[in-house]
């Protein structure tokens, strides 16, 4: 009852979080109305203007092991067997954290039979991140007619291509040079009533002025006045990094 009491007299415990990682700034509120600046404790150096740092998920054994015996398959009879024995008997989230290091490994053509066998999975709904990251590892192996069929497969299973997918296809076609069909995807989300976002335009920017394209560098430019914030701020950027780059290549 006494320690209840001196709680009460000391009034409550407040306390505030910034963006700086987890900063503590307790007060303490007396009866009297007056607060005390109590002690500061700042846990993190994490600069505020950068992302947050997510945790990666670790993977399971069971993860592991499925992506070992998969890739260490040297016929398609083993690797059918590993399958049933390995990727058949994964838990949902097991099977995904095997999908998406198999696309972190760059192992294609097993990742695209992990990534068809989800969808045919009971507890499989439609999933736009799953397609947008398989276009994009398909964009990287310039695999271009399975992209635009990927593309086409979301919308039959009643997706709406988004602004990440949109950005994901231009990529695509921008791997090969193909300018036309890009910039054909680039009028087509914007008419869908998609959003471009920066990393959209500093795709095009970049890979537009690397193929000499001046008068589409300047189309985007205009855009860019419309859809981003401080466009000025954000084109300078964009061409300090493009800068950077090609002397880094140099």
């Amino acid at each position: 009852m006494e320690s209840q009491s001196a709680l009460a007299q000391m009034g409550c415990l407040k306390f505030h979080f910034s963006q700086m990682g987890f900063h503590q700034r307790p007060q303490i509120s007396l009866p009297s109305g007056k607060k005390i600046q109590a002690l500061t404790v700042t846990c993190g150096l994490r600069d505020a203007n950068k992302k947050p740092m997510w945790r990666s998920r670790v993977l399971s054994s069971e993860a592991i092991q499925a992506v070992h015996a998969m890739k260490l398959a040297k016929s398609s009879s083993k690797l059918e067997e590993g399958f049933q024995s390995r990727i058949c008997r994964l838990l949902k989230a097991d099977l995904l954290d095997t999908l998406t290091e198999l696309r972190r490994q760059n192992e294609l053509d097993l990742a695209l039979k992990v990534f068809n066998f989800v969808r045919k999975e009971v507890w499989y709904k439609p999933d736009l991140s799953l397609y947008s990251d398989m276009i994009l590892m398909l964009g990287k192996n310039k695999q271009i007619a399975m992209a635009e069929e990927l593309f086409c497969e979301l919308k039959k299973e009643g997706l709406d291509p988004d602004t990440r997918v949109y950005t994901e296809m231009i990529g695509v076609y921008l791997q090969v040079g193909m300018i036309d069909k890009a910039m054909e995807t680039y009028e087509t989300m914007k008419a869908s009533g998609c959003t471009p976002h920066k990393l959209t335009f500093t795709i095009l920017i970049r890979n537009l002025e690397n193929a000499g394209e001046e008068e589409l560098v300047a189309a985007v430019r205009r855009d860019c006045i419309q859809y981003v914030e401080f466009p000025e701020r954000f084109l300078e950027e964009v061409y300090q990094k493009h800068r950077k780059t090609q002397v880094d290549l140099v």
